[in-house]
């Protein structure tokens, strides 16, 4: 199964300030941004698979995360270094300002 990954020049920020504004995709990209490459189901924290297959698409479409499939296995890490290239600092400052990390319940809600 191949998903489209966009190159870094259709990167646009607004997209991904998009992407980031919700708080369960901050929290996939905090988790990713700690642990490095997760499944899908890694870090699903118990939430519906159709929701999280929405959350996953919205990442990989504005270029913030790249998912490779491994089998049944979709294999999910950030694009830090192109991110980095495009908009310097900014997916760090995005996870700093957002403070603490939360449990799931929290993040899911709010």
């Amino acid at each position: 199964m191949e998903l489209h990954h966009p190159d870094l020049a259709q990167v646009r920020l607004e997209r991904v300030l998009y992407a980031l504004s919700d708080g369960v995709r901050l929290a996939i990209v905090r988790r990713l941004a700690r642990d490095g490459v997760s499944s899908c189901a890694a870090l699903s924290d118990g939430r519906p698979k159709s929701s999280m297959s929405h959350h996953f698409r919205v990442l990989r479409e504005c270029g913030v995360i790249r998912t490779r499939c491994e089998g049944v296995l979709h294999l999910n890490e950030l694009r830090l270094g192109e991110l980095e290239a495009q908009f310097p600092g900014l997916l760090n400052s995005v996870i700093e300002a957002a403070g603490p990390e939360r449990r799931s319940s929290e993040a899911a809600s709010g």
